[in-house]
């Protein structure tokens, strides 16, 4: 079957157990958290069965991660020392962005995270025995103290502010390149989303907001985020940066906005959904 012609988004079941017998397989490849591409193959696509078995890779695991139109998925996480297979090369997950179909990056940041999660649970962080992994769910179980450990997910608020016409947009200080997104967080234990929003904003720009609208969510695989959106309006407040954070922050009139976040993150359809009812 060809990767081309495959519907991710309709077709993709996740699953734990893989089938008995396949005849074709899709294979992700991960070392050191890079994901191998094979050289002039754009845009970007896993490797087939016979490809997997002659790669000459020896893996450290193997995790089944579902079935697209009936083919079984696997990602496998292969030894960082091993030298390239000539043709091949490993790249980043960042590389990745405005790369591929959206519906493939997920897949693939899917991939990433399920081998990070394997890799730093493959002890219990309770007692420090091995840890084994369930064949009925994606978890890994301590046999000594039954302690249970999942992929991580990590709730984190993004929000856009608007003042009439005007944008609140910020410059992180660890900021791939010299350009502003919305305001972004990570939900504290004992907090509601709403209250995450508006502690952020407080916290980071020091401005306060009123009128929140949910407008969608994506998973993040940088690490590991789950990214909540709202819209919201300005109530108060003069910018005071958090500079250990937020290396810039300003009110932009949005037909003068500054270099923006990529398309393919929720930021950039924050923007874009303000600018599709507004401008």
């Amino acid at each position: 079957m060809d990767w081309e012609f495959i519907n991710l988004d309709s077709d993709f079941v996740s699953g734990v157990t893989a089938p008995a017998g396949f005849e074709h397989s899709f294979h992700i490849v991960i070392s050191d958290d890079e994901i191998l591409t094979i050289n002039g193959v754009h845009p970007w696509r896993p490797l087939n069965g016979n490809e997997w078995h002659w790669l000459g890779l020896e893996s450290i695991a193997d995790h089944y991660l579902g079935e697209v139109d009936g083919v079984p998925v696997f990602t496998h996480e292969v030894d960082p020392e091993s030298d390239n297979p000539e043709g091949y090369e490993f790249e980043t997950l960042w590389s990745f962005l405005n790369q591929v179909e959206q519906p493939v990056f997920y897949m693939v940041g899917r991939a990433k995270q399920i081998v990070e999660w394997h890799r730093n649970h493959h002890y219990c962080g309770k007692c420090g025995e091995v840890t084994t992994s369930s064949n009925s769910d994606r978890s890994r179980r301590c046999p000594s103290c039954r302690q249970m450990f999942y992929p991580r997910l990590s709730p984190s608020i993004i929000v856009l502010v608007n003042r009439g016409e005007e944008l609140l947009l910020a410059r992180n200080v660890q900021s791939r390149g010299n350009f502003y997104s919305t305001i972004a967080g990570f939900v504290e234990p004992g907090e509601s989303i709403e209250t995450a929003v508006h502690r952020e904003v407080m916290e980071e720009v020091g401005i306060r907001i009123k009128n929140l609208k949910y407008f969608g969510s994506q998973s993040w695989p940088f690490p590991n985020s789950l990214m909540l959106g709202f819209h919201a309006e300005y109530e108060g407040g003069e910018i005071v940066l958090q500079e250990e954070e937020i290396a810039d922050a300003q009110w932009f009139h949005f037909t003068r906005l500054p270099q923006r976040p990529t398309k393919v993150s929720i930021s950039g359809w924050l923007i874009d959904d303000y600018l599709r009812r507004n401008a």
